[in-house]
């Protein structure tokens, strides 16, 4: 993985290339990412920079002996910990059990999460864990000399995943092997051992920017611009959501929209009726109709930042300004604070398996009410 294959973080890598090149590299580090950020391409591309015997300004040369292996995920300096679980009952599973659907994984997903990995493996209910015996094999390894490299990594992904055992890796981490560099990718900083927090340097990886995604969605999957952007308005900083949605779903959300309130404001009864057979179908799905609130909810707040920003500053087409300057003119702020409102209740029912067309029945009537200035129905 090269520091050019991660999507935006610019100054989380200038960060990293900083602290190396002046000799202030920390040897335990955290790399904070909230999900679909991109800490474990940073983790990955940041172990093969260090390895490589020929690096260069800004990333990995990518031609040395070191890079083709680490790229492979194959660096004999490089070692890998994650959560696992046993493969039958009484195993006591190390992640190397697992070190060939690892490889496959991150070169699948590296922007996935932990439950997409444990599916991945076969998990199904099972709760994976980073163990007593991992941690004993971690500092088994990393007592041993160096193979080819200047440095020996430990890579660890999901450290919310240690339970107390981590107290283990202490000593280790506080009185390391020379040039040994402890890379520890998380999402959740709550649910880190307090312990291994306090002995770690802290580098907090922001979420992607709208214009990140869009761009990446356009260049990688060939999503044309106004979908992607609609995407990645739903997305709110996370790549993985937004592949998600795109492998899920080929509804163009604005023109849904678009239709609803015309529907609404029009009184529209017959075109209400055809919208709510529409969203309600068996075709459109559950996850669907979540996310198309999503995009409501996400408009709103667009119109919201339009009434004291300036639209050059948003990453909002034309088309979405556009929209977002005529909703505000239909609602005010109380208005939009109820629809909101209205929208989370009817997110947290479909969740709940509520009926689709008497929900969406239910919500169209009750924005037809807040829209007009009207009490609400009880």
């Amino acid at each position: 993985m090269f520091f050019a294959d991660i999507i935006g973080q610019e100054a989380t890598r200038a960060q990293i290339l900083h602290a190396v090149e002046h000799n202030r590299l920390s040897h335990a580090m955290i790399m904070l990412a909230p999900e679909g950020a991109g800490g474990l391409p940073m983790g990955l591309a940041f172990a093969q920079y260090l390895t490589c015997e020929d690096r260069q300004e800004n990333d990995a040369c990518g031609k040395c002996q070191a890079c083709v292996k680490s790229s492979k995920y194959i660096h004999p300096d490089i070692h890998f910990s994650y959560p696992v679980i046993p493969r039958k009952s009484g195993d006591k599973p190390v992640s190397t059990d697992y070190i060939a659907e690892w490889r496959e994984f991150i070169g699948q997903q590296p922007y996935g999460n932990a439950y997409d990995w444990l599916q991945f493996i076969g998990a199904e209910n099972k709760q994976g864990n980073i163990t007593a015996h991992e941690c004993q094999d971690i500092i088994r390894k990393l007592n041993l000399k160096s193979f080819e490299s200047q440095y020996k990594i430990l890579l660890m992904w999901m450290p919310e995943y240690l339970g107390n055992e981590g107290n283990r890796l202490l000593k280790l981490i506080e009185e390391p092997p020379p040039n040994t560099v402890f890379i520890l990718v998380a999402e959740n900083q709550e649910q880190i051992l307090a312990t291994i927090l306090s002995r770690t340097q802290l580098i907090k990886i922001n979420p992607l920017s709208k214009d990140d995604i869009v761009k990446a969605l356009a260049q990688r999957n060939a999503v044309p611009e106004t979908r992607a952007r609609q995407i990645a308005t739903i997305a709110s900083g996370n790549y993985r959501e937004a592949l998600h949605l795109l492998n899920h779903s080929d509804n163009d959300y604005h023109e849904l929209l678009r239709n609803w309130l015309n529907a609404i404001f029009m009184n529209n009864r017959a075109g209400l009726q055809e919208w709510v057979d529409h969203i309600a179908s068996a075709k459109m799905g559950r996850e669907n109709q979540k996310q198309f609130l999503r995009y409501f909810i996400n408009v709103l707040e667009h119109s919201l930042r339009v009434q004291y920003m300036d639209p050059a500053q948003l990453a909002f087409s034309q088309e979405e300004i556009d929209f977002a300057e005529k909703l505000k003119k239909l609602a005010n702020l109380g208005q939009m604070s109820l629809i909101m409102e209205a929208l989370d209740n009817a997110f947290y029912h479909i969740e709940r398996n509520a009926n689709g067309k008497i929900l969406f029945h239910a919500l169209s009537i009750r924005l037809q009410y807040i829209f007009k200035g009207r009490p609400l129905p009880v």
